[in-house]
């Protein structure tokens, strides 16, 4: 693949947004301290999105760098998200080469007036609502790269906390409990008048859950295709996996049923399909059926009760756009798009009952 097309498979940063300034000065000064060997002028740009923590791309003569810090006026609940973080990923990166290189975290909130922390750049494409024409692949590689993104959710899952040193990143034992109870909690306070309520599915949620986990792992908890990065010359290779921040000790299922959530397939209704956020209706793709079986088969892990996790994810799904559209409602979340979230979520309750109509649990 040449220069020129790969520069347009890549991430670009842009300007920096009014207001979201980073004291570059400070910042290099920092690193410096810390025994970074920066050369030249340094340049900041910053990357689109950003809900919750913002990123920014560092560049110096010598080296790109990745910035990450909480969002301005939420310091305090995201100081502590962005440099737990940063330390999943610290902890990770010698058993699971795929997470960026930590080059440095800092708490000192005199520096840029919120804790940050500092990354490598993964230069690669990030695959986003649909594959590039320019990626070159048929139905075959598709597929190939379905697997190879599969793969290392399941590298992930059998990686044994304890072991690895990340058995203190979470309560662990439980976890599946403490989500029911926390998503049903959190969406009974989100609902608004116009979706339902969700009470026969969180009801059969308690009923159904499994009595303990199928095992304990560390959980992504956003596993998507647009939070891995595929290498520029080998679009089959994932090289690696980002926003680590709500990764955990769980049940790995629940990060499956999870994923599965956002994995929109070709033959899916027209709700389901304007959801989508990634490539997984293209030819080629496995369907969600597809995705368990190769999960069980790699990680030897039950799913005979895996109506339980789909439901889960779909309830959980349902739980982060109702939050967003009760914001949207009281006039605290401006985009218009966020309007047709309400629906959604009570599409969302139809499809649970309609799985757990069917289901033999």
């Amino acid at each position: 693949m040449s220069d020129a097309k790969n520069e347009q498979l890549i991430d670009q940063a842009g300007q920096v947004r009014a207001g979201e300034e980073v004291d570059v000065a400070q910042v290099t000064a920092y690193l410096q301290a810390q025994g970074l060997k920066l050369e030249g002028t340094p340049e900041l740009k910053q990357f689109p999105g950003g809900a919750s923590n913002l990123t920014y791309q560092l560049s110096y003569a010598n080296v790109d760098l990745i910035l990450r810090r909480p969002p301005f006026g939420h310091i305090a609940k995201s100081a502590h998200d962005v440099v737990r973080e940063a330390e999943v990923m610290r902890k990770l990166k010698p058993v699971y080469p795929k997470v960026p290189v930590i080059h440095a975290i800092c708490e000192d909130t005199s520096v840029i007036g919120a804790p940050f922390y500092v990354m490598e750049r993964l230069v690669g494409n990030i695959p986003r609502q649909n594959l590039s024409p320019e990626l070159g692949l048929d139905e075959a590689k598709t597929r190939q790269l379905c697997l190879n993104v599969l793969d290392t959710l399941v590298d992930l899952h059998k990686l044994d906390p304890k072991a690895a040193g990340l058995d203190t990143l979470g309560k662990g034992e439980g976890y599946v409990a403490r989500q029911v109870e926390g998503w049903t909690k959190r969406y009974r306070a989100a609902r608004t008048d116009d979706v339902g309520d969700f009470e026969q599915v969180m009801a059969w949620l308690a009923e159904k859950m499994p009595k303990q986990e199928v095992a304990i792992r560390l959980i992504h908890n956003d596993f998507r295709f647009d939070n891995v990065v595929l290498d520029v010359n080998d679009p089959l290779k994932v090289i690696g996996v980002l926003d680590w921040e709500m990764a955990t000790l769980g049940d790995p299922l629940m990060d499956l049923g999870s994923s599965l959530a956002y994995w929109v397939q070709a033959d899916d209704d027209m709700f389901m399909k304007g959801s989508r956020r990634q490539p997984t209706n293209a030819k080629g793709m496995l369907t969600r059926e597809e995705v368990i079986r190769y999960y069980a088969d790699k990680t030897g892990f039950s799913v005979d009760n895996f109506d339980f996790y789909t439901v889960y994810g779909l309830f959980r799904l349902a739980g982060i756009a109702q939050q967003i559209y009760k914001r949207f409602k009281e006039g605290n979340a401006r985009n218009p798009a966020f309007a047709t979230f309400g629906p959604f979520v009570s599409y969302l309750e139809q499809r649970c009952l309609g799985i757990i109509a069917q289901s033999k649990l």
